[in-house]
């Protein structure tokens, strides 16, 4: 197992610096710059004073150098300064990834509490009538985008008890009630779409095992049915469903732009499109880092659960 751990991490390493030199060349393929934003919204151009602001940002180096800047920057722990507010990146970045973390977290946790109940008995009531409405359920949730389905909420939360979202962030170190009262729609927003997939791939899994020979001895040595469902076939069914969530997590830390900016939520994803559109490097290629270690991370800690939900698995010096 240390071998294999080992040698995932090598792997991730490896991943994360090819990573790394994309985002890279890509945010200087972009056209534009910070100083041709901060020049252009002026109404003038000095090209003396023009050149001395990319000199002192360092923009006017061959990308390379730029590069190699960065990563030392970024292995010594120096996020860089922020072009945009002449501050740390790490300043600017370390209030909003709470957020952006909480809401992925809840809306995790609500999509798995919905989705894999969901899907378990789905499968066993396969074409019943509660199989044919949670399946049109679980169309629905990924139908719907979930930013509409969070605007829909509010309306609604509003025309029937006059309640709308805090406009202001709520730290749960403040107030634990408030902070859960205002992550709770955008989570639940969020997580009906995860929890839809989720359910999906459930029933599938779990429709696939319950045609296996085990379960049908265990059903012919009088166990209860429940037993049969919930401890022997989502057991075995659970690889894909544990895939899935790993993926979903990850796609949360960076997809839930619209949602923060629905709700107001000062999160990273919401401050990552404002970064781009200034050209703020040292926050656009950090913030995409993390997005991108998290990625890699889900998806190591997903491998390693595998041995854990199946002991047949055994990774050896794979």
């Amino acid at each position: 197992m240390r071998g294999y751990v080992a040698k995932r991490l090598l792997i991730a390493l490896v991943t994360l610096v090819g990573m790394s030199m994309v985002i890279f060349v890509l945010m200087r393929l972009a056209p534009g710059n910070i100083v041709d934003i901060i020049f252009e919204s002026a109404g003038y151009v000095d090209q003396a004073d023009k050149k001395q602001l990319e000199h002192e940002l360092g923009v006017d180096r061959p990308i390379p150098v730029q590069y190699a800047r960065w990563m030392g920057e970024l292995v010594s722990g120096d996020l860089g300064k922020s072009y945009r507010y002449d501050m740390r990146a790490w300043v600017i970045i370390k209030p909003r990834l709470p957020v952006t973390i909480e809401l992925a977290v809840l809306a995790l946790f609500f999509s798995i509490l919905l989705g894999v109940p969901a899907g378990v008995v789905s499968a066993a009531r396969q074409n019943k009538p509660i199989d044919y409405v949670l399946r049109v359920l679980s169309l629905a949730g990924l139908s719907m985008p979930s930013f509409w389905l969070a605007m829909i909420v509010i309306l609604l939360f509003v025309r029937a008890v006059g309640w709308i979202p805090s406009i202001t962030y709520v730290s749960p170190f403040v107030d634990l009630k408030a902070n859960l009262w205002q992550f709770m729609v955008p989570a639940l927003a969020v997580g009906y779409r995860s929890s839809a997939l989720i359910m999906r791939i459930t029933r599938s899994a779990m429709l696939e095992v319950m045609r296996e020979d085990y379960i049908r001895t265990a059903q012919a040595k009088g166990q209860r049915p429940t037993s049969v469902v919930w401890r022997h076939a989502l057991k075995n069914a659970g690889l894909p469903v544990i895939t899935l969530i790993g993926i979903e997590f990850a796609f949360l830390i960076g997809g839930l732009v619209v949602t923060e900016t629905v709700f107001n939520l000062p999160g990273v994803a919401r401050y990552l499109v404002e970064a781009i559109q200034f050209r703020d490097y040292p926050v656009v290629q950090n913030l995409t880092m993390f997005i991108a270690v998290v990625v890699v991370l889900a998806n190591l800690t997903v491998d390693l659960l595998y041995a854990w939900v199946d002991p047949r698995i055994k990774y050896g010096n794979a």
